[in-house]
């Protein structure tokens, strides 16, 4: 045993240096569109003789060294980002307890500006509270990044969790993906965390899709993005959908209605909260103008707000996303922030306009679509 123990602990020492692991990445797949739209980066051990992820990272916390496991592991996944395709994102893993890590903290220090990455809380350890970890999350948002959530629907404690964070994206467990198209109440469920992640103005993202009747049932359901080996298994850099499935879904597309992109405005962009400042200076009739951090949009200011330097987290659609849709993300935010402006984003996520509740129900009635359709 004393001899075993002496072999892990090489063997951690040389992961966390960076050593005989690797990124594999699995495809997310938009439904409505039939295409890759990002990639979750996976770690793996090819350098030695245990190869399951999850026994190397219990090893890690009963050795004391999560953090320097996990920070190699976001190095590992991070080291491909500059060839990411234009129009995908990427998504790593980080168990939430381990966020104020200095270990952690140095790889979002050395990554910079975090645009086009998700960032998905895991539960290696048991969060009691989220508080805490806030300082740290707010920094990754600042810094572009998005939050996902795992196991949605995992008991009372993971929905208070959901409520907390506010994430922008909720993945459903396989467990409740499997068999889905013989299981009338996982159907119920993943509708209901469907509609309970739009309420959060979040996307739901369905994971351990094996089976191309799951697949038929989620695109049936609306479930916006979905994984799995159907979709494609872990690789390196970086996968494509196979064109049969593809095909599949992209056929499923029903009659174009009106979209966020026909009612776009034009809106002054700035890229720090001194610029906003100088910009409302000058110019007395401007109501708003859009941060942005490369083509990225961060966040809606008013004068009010570029003058105390407060931040909100504004919400972002697609130029594609239906109107009806769009709307019923917008009426469901918070009262304060419902009717506020929304910035519309191109297919590569970068700022294309900006939207107002008020021209998005106008284009409703003259349509004559309702909300639910």
């Amino acid at each position: 045993m004393a001899e075993r123990d002496d072999n892990w602990s090489d063997d951690l020492a040389a992961a966390c240096r960076g050593e005989g692991i690797v990124s594999m990445y699995q495809p997310i797949v938009d439904t409505a569109r039939g295409t890759v739209v990002g990639f979750e980066a996976l770690l793996r051990f090819p350098g030695f003789a245990e190869q399951d992820p999850e026994v190397w990272f219990a090893r890690s916390r009963r050795a004391g060294c999560p953090a320097e496991l996990e920070a190699a592991a976001l190095r590992t996944a991070l080291a491909h980002r500059p060839s990411l395709p234009r129009n995908c994102f990427l998504t790593v893993n980080v168990s939430p307890d381990l966020l104020p890590a200095p270990a952690i903290r140095d790889v979002w220090d050395e990554a910079g500006h975090l645009g086009g990455v998700i960032i998905e809380l895991t539960e290696h350890a048991e969060i009691e509270s989220y508080l805490e970890l806030e300082p740290d999350l707010n920094r990754l948002k600042a810094a572009g990044a998005l939050i996902a959530v795992d196991d949605a629907g995992s008991g009372y404690a993971g929905l208070q969790h959901l409520l907390a964070l506010r994430p922008a994206f909720v993945k459903v467990d396989r467990d409740f993906i499997t068999d889905i198209h013989h299981d009338e109440a996982k159907r119920a469920l993943v509708d209901m965390l469907g509609a309970f992640a739009g309420r959060l103005d979040a996307w739901i993202i369905a994971e351990g899709v094996e089976r191309i009747e799951e697949l038929d049932v989620l695109a049936s359901l609306g479930v916006p993005l979905v994984q799995g080996y159907l979709l494609g298994r872990p690789a390196l850099p970086w996968g494509e959908l196979d064109p049969e499935i593809a095909h599949r879904l992209a056929r499923r597309v029903p009659a174009r209605r009106p979209s966020v992109g026909s009612v776009l405005e034009v809106a002054a962009t700035v890229t720090s909260i001194d610029d906003a400042r100088e910009a409302f200076a000058g110019d007395p009739s401007l109501t708003e103008v859009v941060l942005v951090s490369g083509r990225r949009p961060v966040a809606v200011l008013t004068q009010d707000a570029a003058l105390l330097g407060v931040l909100g987290q504004g919400m972002c659609v697609n130029t594609d996303t239906p109107i009806p849709e769009a709307l019923e993300r917008c009426v469901t935010r918070d009262i304060p922030t419902r009717f506020d402006p929304v910035m519309a984003t191109d297919d590569a996520g970068d700022f294309a306009g900006l939207v107002r509740v008020e021209r998005l129900i106008t284009a409703l009635t003259r349509s004559g679509t309702t909300v639910s359709s």
